[in-house]
């Protein structure tokens, strides 16, 4: 008896979590409750009242969710890791409110990232530094200035430029960008193919002043 109490206490717990759980995974993606109902299906005072934990939550609200948010479910409720043997990496929050998740866990010359701008982060702070990038955009539509170009790029498109330009990359402002985003070392260059060369027009780079490349 004294195990299934402790078990029902640990399941509690956990439950307990959800709803700020939810709420920090929404908030963070920059989604309203009324664009995660119209995603959903549920209405947006049962999310509501999920998010403030005045709702159990059960399968068949958390699957929907899941799917909206484009998480595992263990994710929103937290389940802890099993023996599985793949690497589970964790995302990390930038201080200017992105969220990304390393794809590449050795260090080298190439690095991956999975990146999340929220709607919020649209004003742009360009920089400059060493390297040169290469982007493709999974969801939503991303800002890109580099140098004297200020491009939207739309989902299934990609840009690769030279870091030394100044540059910025972000939301549009009207919603939350997904991205894949490629890093190298200076003059190191991408080595992809985003389309058919029948589709594909690149524009390389000079010496003097490279320019940035997309491709759809």
């Amino acid at each position: 008896m004294a195990i299934m109490e402790s078990d029902d206490t640990a399941i509690d717990a956990v439950l307990t979590e959800v709803g700020p759980r939810l709420k920090r995974i929404r908030t963070r993606r920059g989604m309203t409750l009324t664009a995660l109902a119209e995603a959903t299906g549920i209405s947006k005072s049962t999310l509501s009242r999920l998010e403030s934990g005045q709702r159990r939550p059960s399968l068949e609200l958390l699957l929907p969710i899941a799917r909206a948010h484009r998480v595992p479910l263990d994710e929103l409720v937290g389940a802890p890791e099993t023996g599985d043997p793949r690497v589970r990496l964790r995302p990390r929050r930038r201080d200017d409110g992105s969220t990304v998740i390393p794809l590449t866990q050795q260090p080298g010359s190439i690095q991956a990232w999975k990146t999340l701008f929220p709607a919020a982060l649209h004003e742009p702070r360009v920089v400059t530094h060493e390297g040169y990038e290469w982007l493709y955009v999974l969801a939503g539509r991303l800002r890109l200035i580099v140098g004297d170009h200020d491009l939207v790029l739309e989902p299934g498109e990609t840009a690769e430029f030279d870091t030394r330009l100044p540059h910025w990359f972000g939301s549009t402002g009207d919603g939350p960008v997904e991205i894949l985003s490629l890093f190298g070392r200076q003059g190191e260059r991408m080595h992809v193919r985003a389309a058919p060369h029948s589709r594909r027009k690149p524009v390389q780079p000079t010496p003097e002043k490279p320019r940035p490349t997309t491709h759809t």
